[in-house]
């Protein structure tokens, strides 16, 4: 069980580091947010732990925040916003692949200690990497419109936790299908992709719905420089 507890708290600090960033640094701490959780996601998700007697990666929390920090742009700054945070953090996983591929080909030094370890951290299969970057790109783009179809339809203040809620639960469905159709599939028997693809789909949309008060409280902050320019 500490898996669970310690995941909680895990969990935990991910949201309250992501609205510390937020206050201090306002939607530029969104959009630096979103570039260094694609990477570290993309870090953790070479580890597996077991939870619930099920075998799974880490990466799934820090992922999650991601869509959080879209759909309070989409929320506060609109669509455009929202989507120019999406093309930053993909632009940043490519930056991260290619620059870590080369790091790997240096020869080592004798008294090198690092190379394998960064071989086992960066050195993932060409489908692996094709798989992490076609299921970002199209599922976040869907959220990010299906927030905007949600923000037409349902536009209450307290509505947020519908359009939240809503837009992540298709689009973090498209992703882990999308991940794990391109990773695993021919790889695996169809019944452990399946395990795969559920379990992972579970664990992100858990924690999207757990951080649903976390994006009421970003919602509420208030900025000196975003007032003056709205006045």
């Amino acid at each position: 069980m500490f898996n669970v507890y310690y995941g909680i708290l895990f969990a935990a600090v991910n949201f309250i580091l992501f609205l510390i960033c937020y206050r201090l640094f306002g939607r530029n701490g969104l959009y630096v947010w979103v570039g260094a959780a694609t990477i570290l996601a993309n870090i953790q998700v070479v580890k597996t732990i077991e939870m619930f007697g099920l075998v799974m990666t880490l990466g799934n929390t820090m992922y999650s925040t991601i869509y959080l920090s879209t759909d309070l742009l989409n929320e506060k700054y609109g669509q455009k916003e929202a989507k120019k945070a999406v093309w930053f953090g993909f632009f940043t996983l490519i930056m991260t692949t290619v620059i870590m591929q080369m790091v790997l080909l240096f020869e080592p030094a004798q008294s090198d200690f690092a190379q394998k370890p960064m071989e086992a951290l960066f050195g993932l299969m060409p489908r692996l990497a094709a798989a992490s970057l076609a299921a970002y790109l199209i599922s976040q783009f869907i959220d990010v419109k299906l927030f905007s179809m949600l923000k037409k339809a349902f536009p209450g203040y307290g509505q947020l936790w519908i359009r939240n809620n809503g837009s992540t639960l298709l689009s973090q469905m498209i992703d882990s299908l999308v991940f794990c159709t391109i990773a695993f599939a021919g790889v695996y028997e169809w019944n452990v992709w399946l395990e795969i693809f559920i379990t992972t789909y579970l664990l992100k949309f858990i924690v999207s719905a757990a951080s649903t008060p976390v994006i009421y409280i970003a919602r509420s902050f208030k900025f000196k420089e975003e007032t003056k320019s709205e006045a």
